[in-house]
């Protein structure tokens, strides 16, 4: 039997790979060209290179040609590639504050002009609620799932 139909399990299927994750971060860092992500990510050519097929399958980056002669493409991110700089920055985060000593790398924010938080700071990101506005915290978030003949506690019997 598979494991649970899971929103999840099925983002993980397209971004889960080490190098495909390393490449959206190199992405996201204005690293565009093959050349640059090999470097950054330490991967290996034919593993990048058939990962960013796959993301570029699942419409996760898009090729742009950068130069005709030879004809050289360069990768950017797409609305769902984009979409994808929350997990990003959350990944960091847990990043810097469980798997290294010091953060290697910081993102700055600065606020809105005129704000009480004008002057640019380290970015603190948080998961906010669309609906109401508020910051989701775990001990405000229930399960409602919603698979057919699965609860919170996994398959339901008989079903």
């Amino acid at each position: 039997m598979p494991g649970r139909p899971c929103s999840a399990a099925a983002a993980l299927q397209l971004v889960g790979e080490r190098w495909a994750l390393l490449a959206i971060r190199e992405i996201f860092y204005g690293n565009r060209r093959f050349d640059r992500i090999v470097r950054n990510t330490g991967a290996p050519r034919d593993r990048l290179a058939a990962r960013l097929r796959a993301l570029e399958e699942a419409g996760v980056v898009e090729r742009r040609p950068y130069s005709e002669r030879p004809l050289r493409f360069e990768y950017h991110l797409t609305g769902a590639g984009l979409d994808l700089a929350p997990v990003m920055h959350a990944l960091l985060a847990w990043g810097d504050r469980w798997a290294v000593d010091a953060p290697p790398v910081a993102f700055r924010h600065r606020g809105a002009p005129g704000s009480d938080h004008d002057a640019e700071h380290d970015l603190d990101p948080v998961t906010m609620c669309r609906t109401c506005g508020e910051e989701a915290r775990s001990g405000g978030l229930t399960i409602d799932v919603r698979a057919p003949g699965w609860d919170r506690a996994g398959p339901i019997e008989g079903v």
